[in-house]
């Protein structure tokens, strides 16, 4: 008799985490029999982390804040999707011994936006508060999605040009400080701050 597959997402803070009960019923609904939970990893633990639970038998990890980057890092293998981003959400552990890295937030933020809003990213104007990672992980999915304009503002103007620099010849993106928007009308608008 094989051992139940454990799963699990890691962050920091994580007891908010809707992913074990969300997870499990789909897990149900689709008659798997899996195990996931959410852990807790303090920042500068988060590769033993890792390896702790691979080392218990863990098959995949959904990642959140703050530990995208790490994971990305960590991963021996990505999508083009997570290389573009620069952040991973979900690790899978393979048999060959290596970790594959994905980043899903972009195309699950384009779905949402769409089911949820009732809207579509194409040809609309789009603004996206912030420059973080969880913004690096949806520009590309956003951008290739064909919007009119995506313009970034954060609070440090520079880390927004930045980002609209990397991510510019995807699509139409602009940058400015979160002092300069004005009175600038958007269809869309997308907060990627932690608060």
């Amino acid at each position: 008799m094989s051992e139940t597959p454990k799963y699990a997402v890691m962050g920091n803070p994580i007891n908010h985490s809707k992913s074990p009960l969300i997870h499990s019923l789909f897990a149900k609904q689709c008659g798997i029999t899996l195990e996931y939970r959410a852990i807790h990893v303090d920042e500068g633990r988060f590769e033993s982390a890792v390896r702790q639970f691979r080392a218990i038998g863990g098959k995949g990890l959904n990642i959140t804040v703050p530990f995208k980057m790490e994971a990305w890092q960590l991963a021996d293998r990505r999508s083009a999707r997570a290389e573009l981003a620069g952040a991973v959400n979900t690790l899978k552990f393979l048999d060959s011994g290596k970790i594959y890295g994905e980043n899903t937030d972009g195309p699950g933020m384009i779905q949402d936006i769409a089911v949820n809003m009732g809207k579509s990213v194409k040809e609309a104007s789009v603004l996206v508060i912030g420059a973080g990672g969880a913004v690096r992980g949806v520009l590309g999915s956003l951008l290739k999605a064909e919007p009119a304009i995506v313009h970034i503002a954060n609070r440090t103007v520079a880390k927004a040009h930045e980002l609209a620099a990397v991510f510019s010849g995807i699509g139409p993106c602009t940058a400015s400080g979160l002092d300069e928007i004005g009175s600038a009308s958007y269809d869309i608008v997308i907060n990627g701050t932690a608060a």
